[in-house]
């Protein structure tokens, strides 16, 4: 009587011999179960990794993305500043046009639009300067930094929606990715993770 070949896999499985260890050899567990320690010695603990798992170590894309887009809406900022001041200068030199000298209308604008103007270039100003600190805080992490930076965003969402023009599209565009990539749950971790002090 024949029991097949004993390397086949697909054959039935030979069972090991349950008899007592010969002497001076110790017993081995049986495949699967993990060993017991030997000679009345209790097992050792089981190997696990050591520190914090799941606290990155280094800046997730997303938040490299998010401060990479703060330092581009600043340098859109500058850009709008430079904007401003160039309508300034036009409507100076609106005012010395010859035809426009008495015009009561020209005049009342001209003086509207310029004031209006210098209080959006500090409030382009201040927004520059934001989000170049945020983005300098994204590297040093923090909770505060974090809200901080969802709070920037969202205000700049709502700026970005009155005057609305080709520009506005792109800095709208921005806030909102500056929010998702702030927002996943590899950013939430970078800015809460314990940070030495």
């Amino acid at each position: 009587m024949s029991f097949g070949d004993p390397n086949n896999p697909y054959g039935q499985q030979q069972q090991p011999p349950q008899g007592q260890p010969g002497y001076g050899y110790p017993q081995q567990a049986p495949q699967g179960v993990p060993p017991q320690g030997g000679y009345g010695y209790p097992g050792g603990a089981p190997a696990y990794p050591g520190g914090y798992p799941g606290v990155p170590q280094t800046m997730p894309g997303g938040v490299k993305a998010a401060r990479v887009m703060l330092y581009v809406i600043a340098g859109l900022q500058v850009v709008g500043v430079g904007v401003l001041f160039a309508a300034i200068a036009l409507i100076e030199r609106l005012k010395q046009e010859p035809d426009l000298q008495g015009n009561a209308q020209f005049e009342d604008m001209a003086k509207l639009g310029s004031g209006v103007l210098y209080g959006l270039i500090a409030l382009a100003v201040v927004y520059l300067v934001a989000s170049i600190v945020l983005g300098i805080q994204c590297g040093k992490g923090g909770n505060g930094a974090r809200i901080g930076i969802m709070v920037y965003a969202g205000l700049g969402i709502a700026l970005s929606l009155y005057p609305f023009f080709p520009l506005s599209l792109v800095h709208l565009v921005l806030l909102i990715l500056v929010i998702v990539f702030v927002a996943k749950s590899d950013g939430s971790a970078w800015f809460n993770r314990q940070r030495n002090v």
